[in-house]
């Protein structure tokens, strides 16, 4: 496993981060349990989660399993804001008090007393930018929260906190978590642009495209319990016709490289030079020591240009009325 730098911070993060999202609801705790000692194993040190996850359930879980490890201080922990947390009106968006309330929410929860990365998970359209950039300020000075970053902005969304942050002397985004694979590459457009320009790191999150790029979905049916079967969102964003012409070509390519697709899939993700590093999922270890085999298969400029995916900066559906991003 090779080490990196988030952006221009002095922040290093293993190459893979281990994304969460499934803890506390695919995978039981006991998996989850298996999943991170299987990432660590493999040398990995950066771990994300978010309070929306489980509706909290994966921070409890992730906490857990750094107390029961006693793995606080080698472990990069990642977390996220935004969600809409309680029926309370205030508890969620990015306004002063739910960042506020939220952060020491999420502390409790991980069983921590500093975060490295909180990050916020979207944008807020009925909150000022300036009041989010205080209250992330705010609980950086207060030692809660080591670096910030930020999560599914558009790149006009980014250089706004960038420069409101900058103007006013507060905390800066060290990162930014876009959606990126060989299907969607529409951060091709403006938010690795930005990332590279500013500095800052690029943690790409669904490298293998909800599953699609694993090559076990067909046009005629959907496992029972997979990602596209069990989240309308993840259906409307990649079973298409166009999709599945491309992930048909690519299991092939993977075929003759001798590697499974879900390896090529990180390893083609891993080849774009604005990519710090991928947040892999899983609900068991042979899912993620699939997609871990990634790490050994390198591709050069041309290698992977010849991979089948999407056109630079576009993404499957791009005419259906969805938005590029959720």
């Amino acid at each position: 496993m090779d080490y990196v730098r988030l952006g221009r911070s002095g922040l290093k993060v293993s190459r893979l981060c281990m994304g969460t999202m499934t803890f506390g609801r695919e995978a039981d705790e006991e998996m989850s349990f298996r999943l991170l000692d299987r990432f660590v194993e493999a040398g990995g040190s950066f771990v994300d989660t978010a309070d929306q996850y489980s509706m909290g359930g994966s921070e409890l879980v992730v906490g857990r399993w750094i107390k029961e490890r006693g793995a606080r201080a080698q472990i990069v922990l990642a977390t996220k804001v935004y969600q809409q947390m309680s029926s309370n009106p205030n508890d969620g968006g990015l306004s002063r008090l739910h960042i506020l309330k939220a952060v020491d929410d999420s502390l409790r929860r991980l069983q921590t007393d500093v975060i490295d990365l909180y990050q916020i998970h979207r944008w807020d359209p009925h909150t000022q930018v300036e009041e989010t950039v205080q209250a992330l300020d705010d609980v950086v000075r207060a030692g809660k929260v080591r670096y910030i970053g930020c999560s599914n902005l558009k790149g006009w969304q980014l250089a706004k906190f960038l420069y409101m942050a900058r103007l006013a002397g507060k905390a800066e985004f060290v990162s930014l978590q876009p959606l990126y694979n060989a299907l969607n590459r529409s951060a091709e457009l403006e938010e690795l642009e930005v990332c590279a320009a500013e500095g800052l790191g690029a943690i790409v999150y669904n490298p293998l495209a909800g599953g699609m790029l694993t090559g076990k979905y067909s046009r005629d049916s959907l496992p029972t319990g997979s990602r596209l079967e069990a989240f309308q969102g993840y259906h409307d964003r990649y079973f298409t016709n166009e999709a599945l012409n491309i992930v048909e070509n690519f299991v092939v390519a993977a075929r003759e490289r001798g590697v499974s697709p879900a390896a090529l899939a990180l390893a083609w993700v891993l080849g774009e030079p604005r990519v710090t590093c991928p947040i892999m999922g899983a609900r068991n270890l042979d899912q993620l020591n699939d997609t871990l085999a990634g790490l050994d298969v390198r591709l050069s400029p041309e290698e992977r240009a010849a991979i089948p995916a999407i056109a630079p900066g576009r993404w499957v559906g791009q005419d259906q009325v969805y938005d590029r991003q959720d």
